[in-house]
């Protein structure tokens, strides 16, 4: 199967779930060759148990992690990742859910790019919603910007209610 064939399980959201992931195949991958060294070329008949991630991975894309071209394809289709992958931030006012995460996850990977990568960080100052920047843009959804934007018909509206009350 050829490496820009495959597919990202959800469960790979950023950059650094992408390459733990690489990681454990290049070990797993080491832990095969050396078995088959001890078995005079025979490939292995079992491996160390995969990760969650891992599993995902040979399942959406019906690899064999007992066959060497497997691992390496998938070895290489995450390098590739790693290196090149579009990728963007956004940060909210709290942890999100790994449900919240894997809805949002898949409503960029249809729509704008099926390798792309979110990197999470947290903003305390946003209070609600969130932000969001790529390499060459910005964008401010939260609640502060949004009070920011209507200051004048915040104050206004203050104002007015400060006049109509009786004293």
């Amino acid at each position: 199967m050829a490496h820009e064939q495959l597919v990202l399980p959800l469960r790979v959201i950023s950059l650094g779930d992408a390459m733990r992931l690489k990681r454990e195949l290049e070990v797993l991958n080491d832990y095969a060759h050396q078995t088959e060294l001890r078995q005079s070329g025979a490939e292995p008949k079992t491996l160390p148990k995969p990760s969650s991630a891992l599993n995902d991975l040979a399942q959406e894309n019906s690899l064999n992690l007992l066959k060497t071209e497997d691992r390496e394809a998938a070895i290489a289709f995450l390098g590739n990742l790693v290196e090149s992958a579009p990728q963007v931030h956004i940060s909210f006012a709290s942890e999100p859910s790994s449900i919240f995460m894997a809805k949002i996850t898949s409503w960029f990977r249809d729509r704008i790019d099926p390798i792309l990568l979110i990197n999470v960080g947290l903003e305390p100052s946003i209070a609600a919603g969130f932000t969001l920047r790529t390499l060459n843009h910005y964008h401010d959804f939260s609640l502060r910007q949004q009070f920011s934007d209507q200051r004048e018909l915040l104050l206004n509206g203050i104002r007015e209610s400060q006049a109509t009350e009786p004293l």
